[in-house]
């Protein structure tokens, strides 16, 4: 495999945070502190925008979904900090190279059990009271997990790197369930098949514990991602897009593409068209632009953007902070350990502020956010903040616009 030209960023630790205000290094401080931040009057610094200047949008990442057992990239335990020799596939090694798309593939099948079974922890679920209680009116999310979805399907959520729900086909664009394709992949990869069902029966996909995952020879990485050292994935197939088989399109050059499959179905390299890609963005790949536009969209909508769980190593999820902090909205930022760039947010803050202007806390969003909601519902400033009609109006009239603009 040739080696990459592009480099994974920011893999190892990044600087350790400072605090702020600094009395939200405890608990009971932190959710002071975020309570303010959520609850203040909107920033005199916010530039004129179309929205609610008092709402709050949320930027998250992988560390939110630790709790449900799943691996993040840049946690303590995270993948690159202890395995040392993972990298992600990209993009164009997927596109290019079948050998490449059969070890993605069986990866992706031995994991898929433990991912498919995973459920939103109790950060989701605050993040449904927070929407209930109308703090926050958008969620912006880099994971592919779909929890927030399932958690808070009425709180609109704009899954910025995609989802592992689904697949899409690189020819024809349509989607296929992952469901289907996982049932495929089982049908084809029969001897693949019995492994797994023998990892599910002794445990080796139920612990949580990374450690514990490597001592029975596996290596599970986020996404879904299970690698067997030294297994032969030079045997796993993988079936072609049904639409394709079905119907092989017309190449843009006028070219009439063909799909191939061997005896029992499976894609073949003598193939032009039929590859089935995660719909998910992989490294290397470009966000589509139109769901780029939604989540500028959102942020210039919003008063200010609640950051959790993401060191915003990926300039995807960078640029929307510095987005933000360039329209003058107070930002928060609620992750275990530091995050790219942090410092220039909460430049200029004045010191006796207490969380109206900016928070940073160094502790988990499970930790915090369930005793955060249980304190703003004590103090009854939900309804306070629920009973601005004209807020609530320009909620959904800002809901929908997003969603036009990724239909």
């Amino acid at each position: 495999m040739q080696r990459p030209l592009m480099r994974i960023p920011y893999t190892g630790p990044l600087p350790p945070p400072n605090t702020i205000p600094r009395n939200a290094n405890t608990i009971t401080g932190a959710i002071a502190a975020l309570s303010t931040f959520l609850t203040a009057p909107p920033s005199p610094f916010l530039q004129d925008g179309f929205g609610d200047p008092t709402s709050t949008v949320i930027l998250s990442g992988a560390g939110i979904s630790v709790a449900s057992g799943l691996a993040d990239y840049r946690g303590t335990k995270g993948t690159y900090r202890v395995n040392k020799t993972y990298r992600p596939i990209y993009y164009h090694e997927f596109l290019a190279n079948h050998e490449a798309r059969k070890r993605y593939w069986a990866r992706s099948f031995l994991g898929w059990t433990n991912l498919h079974k995973a459920k939103p922890n109790v950060t989701h679920y605050a993040i449904k009271t927070l929407g209930q209680m109308g703090f926050v009116r958008n969620v912006i999310t880099q994971n592919v997990d779909s929890f927030h979805s399932i958690a808070h399907p009425d709180l609109p959520t704009l899954e910025l790197h995609g989802f592992l729900r689904a697949l899409i086909c690189v020819t024809c664009h349509r989607e296929l369930a992952r469901d289907d394709f996982q049932e495929s992949l089982a049908r084809l990869n029969p001897v693949w098949a019995a492994f797994l069902t023998d990892a599910v029966a002794s445990g080796a996909l139920d612990t949580e514990n990374p450690d514990e995952r490597r001592a029975r020879g596996m290596k599970t990485n986020p996404d879904g991602d299970v690698d067997l050292p030294g297994a032969p994935y030079h045997t796993f197939r993988y079936p072609p897009c049904p639409h394709c088989l079905a119907n092989p399109p017309i190449s843009g050059d006028g070219v009439q593409s063909k799909v191939d499959i061997d005896h029992e179905g499976a894609w073949k390299s003598t193939s032009t068209a039929g590859i089935l890609k995660p719909s998910v963005v992989m490294f290397g790949e470009s966000i589509a632009p139109r769901v780029k536009e939604a989540a500028e969209h959102v942020i210039d909508g919003s008063g200010r953007l609640l950051i959790l769980g993401t060191s915003l190593a990926t300039y995807s999820a960078w640029r929307l902070a510095r987005r933000a902090k360039e329209r003058g909205m107070p930002i928060g930022i609620l992750n275990l350990g530091g995050v790219r760039g942090e410092d220039a947010f909460f430049q200029d803050l004045l010191v006796s502020q207490q969380g109206e202007s900016g928070v940073r806390i160094d502790m988990g969003t499970d930790k915090i956010l369930p005793d955060l909601v249980d304190q703003l519902k004590r103090n009854g400033v939900s309804d306070q903040h629920r009973s601005d009609p004209s807020h609530a109006e320009e909620r959904s009239i800002n809901s929908r616009i997003s969603k036009d603009m990724l239909s």
